[in-house]
């Protein structure tokens, strides 16, 4: 101690003073810390911008890149395969990913739950999905934002079965450590709500055993799975898996829009030599591959996107590309072909009293291919009432029954009063679902033109074999049984209904254009047809073996991958984003070890 301090008054007085410098001393530090608090970044990675600053203005047809010539890979579409394929190969080569939308991180019908319905209604040219109807008269969205279909799914994560895997020739050692890489950093155990408890119960009431707990596998009986949803309601997507990049090799760039892979023909077969993409402001950038060996362009934009984009690209049926004056680069007439989505449907289970929102936590996993699932409390909120309706809204196509000449404003109005009440309730209630895996029709997909903001003409042919139909007819009577069963009504405290009128509703609540048999509810195959929906889990249009080789190789040109759903030939568990998620790690991986051996060091 000081010399000066050792007397009581002496300590007091310093002690005194010290405490009177304490506010100045912490303003002066607050001040300083104040002025160095770095500036808010709205895209959270420094690596990540918009398209527009790709190059400065050029004199070319073209911009020049100002910051790096070439790149080793350059990634179409960061989505749900997309970013974890783009971090893992930026940890040894230089990575350029285009993606068309904008970012998850500050979008609120993204990053919250509640907002879940708020995000799939917005069909304005600034929302993270796109709406598309298929020519089956069914509504469905895909993702435009920086993160995919993980953006504005239902959240749920579930891993492939074994049988998967194998189908797939995947390496099962490197599949079951890519799996948790991806759950380190974005996957939760979900806090039941009442109804999923209810449904848990239900399920193993009617026979759907045995109980499994909480699990991300894929196995028969009933459980509950992961979600990308935290505790407080917050989504966490595959835009979060940037965070294991390579910040000095990674450069990700927002509203970049990709017009065109580009070839060089002069050799045996085309050779891959960058893309064509436009900005925000519509100007057109030409990002070029490193012409080291093993360089490549990657497309990883889904299972509507990547077919779409290898066409307009000069890859896919001869007949098609020269209807549109598209130039040929290969023909393939598989491109687009093999497309499936795993037909939904839901009994509406309604409510007078609000439901906690809940999406899927609990799932049972029946032996005969159907997923049995619940959504609860999802209606039109306040914050809801001025957005576009489209494939979540209680109001789409609500007068679809009315023919169009008797459209008028005032019948529109009275149709409203006289349904308001029956669909409000339906829509505060619980939607029990469910999914038909594995099925057997497969449909195509075509381009309406080259504009490839427009999107593609898609058919999925629902129902069109009968083992589809009468499999779906057996799920609906399983999900008949489950909310009707006594732990169902015991939870809900639910007025037990009859199962036809819950039917009746679910038909009357017109969530798709396809044709309505109102009056035949009693036929459970008719109700199959009327109240089809699509759960978002399509896939097919660059199926392996007919577009890709099975390690995703473009067939016939050099440096052209796929890599993304549309490789898919099914549905990988009751919900594909964990496998997704997977395989651009794993692919990623697979990558690099080819390339650079153990020096990989993945």
């Amino acid at each position: 101690m000081f010399w000066f301090l050792q007397s009581p008054m002496a300590l007091k007085l310093f002690l005194f003073a010290l405490l009177i410098s304490l506010p100045t001393s912490l303003s002066s530090t607050a001040s300083k810390g104040k002025e160095q608090k770095p500036k808010f970044n709205p895209y959270r990675y420094k690596f990540i911008d918009k398209a527009s600053t790709f190059a400065s203005s050029s004199s070319s047809s073209f911009s020049s890149n100002g910051r790096d010539s070439t790149y080793d890979y350059i990634v179409i579409g960061g989505g749900t395969a997309g970013c974890p394929l783009a971090a893992t190969l930026s940890r040894n080569f230089s990575v350029l990913v285009l993606e068309r939308g904008g970012v998850p991180f500050t979008n609120a019908n993204v990053s919250f739950l509640r907002n879940f319905h708020i995000g799939l209604a917005d069909t304005s040219a600034s929302s993270a999905s796109q709406a598309f109807v298929s020519t089956d008269g069914v509504y469905n969205a895909r993702a435009r934002v920086l993160g995919g279909g993980s953006c504005i799914n239902a959240g749920f994560y579930s891993r492939a079965d074994a049988a998967f895997v194998k189908r797939a020739g995947w390496d099962p050692k490197l599949v079951n450590e890519s799996y948790p890489w991806v759950e380190r950093e974005i996957v939760h155990q979900p806090k039941l709500t009442l109804w999923q408890k209810a449904l848990r119960d239900s399920l193993l009431e009617v026979g759907v055993r045995p109980f499994n707990g909480f699990t991300y596998d894929h196995v028969s009986g009933t459980k509950i799975g992961g979600t990308i949803f935290d505790r407080f309601g917050r989504r966490h997507t595959a835009a979060e898996l940037l965070a294991y990049a390579n910040p000095q090799k990674l450069r990700v760039l927002i509203y970049a829009t990709v017009q065109k892979i580009v070839f060089d023909t002069s050799g045996t077969r085309p050779r891959v030599t960058g893309v064509i993409f436009k900005d925000e402001n519509g100007n057109q950038h030409q990002a070029l591959l490193s012409n080291r060996q093993g360089s490549e362009v990657i497309l990883s934009s889904g299972a509507i996107g990547s077919p779409q984009m290898l066409m307009l690209s000069g890859i896919g049926p001869k007949k098609e590309l020269q209807r549109l004056k598209i130039p040929l680069v290969l023909e393939n007439e598989h491109v687009g072909k093999g497309m499936a989505d795993n037909p939904m449907n839901t009994i509406l289970v309604p409510s007078k009293q609000p439901i906690e929102q809940s999406l899927i936590q609990t799932v049972g996993i029946t032996k005969m291919g159907v997923y049995v699932e619940a959504s609860t409390g999802f209606g039109q909120s306040p914050e809801s009432i001025h957005t576009h309706y489209g494939v979540m809204s209680d109001k789409n196509e609500l007068f679809s029954t009315i023919p169009a000449k008797q459209r008028r404003p005032e019948a529109t109005q009275a149709y409203i009063r006289r349904n308001k009440y029956q669909l409000h309730e339906a829509f505060n209630g619980s939607f029990i679902l469910e999914k038909l895996a594995y099925p057997i029709s497969r449909g195509h997909l075509s381009l309406l033109n080259t504009n490839v903001d427009d999107n593609p003409s898609v058919t999925f042919n629902y129902f069109k074999h009968p083992v589809d139909l009468q499999r779906c007819v057996e799920a609906i009577r399983l999900v008949s049984k489950v909310v009707t069963s006594k732990r169902f009504l015991n939870y809900t405290q639910c007025d037990k209904q009859n199962v036809h009128e819950m039917l009746s509703l679910s038909v009357k609540a017109n969530i798709n254009l396809r044709p309505k048999q109102v009056n035949d509810t009693k036929s459970m195959a008719q109700f199959c047809k009327d109240t089809v929906v699509t759960i978002w889990h399509y896939h097919g249009g660059c199926l392996v073996g007919k577009v890709v080789s099975p390690d995703r190789k473009v067939l016939g040109v050099n440096r052209l991958r796929v890599i993304d759903g549309s490789t898919f030939d099914e549905s990988p568990g009751t919900n594909p984003q964990a496998t997704v998620m997977m395989m651009g790690r794993y692919m990623g991986v697979k990558i690099l070890r080819k390339r650079l051996g153990n020096k990989a060091g993945v």
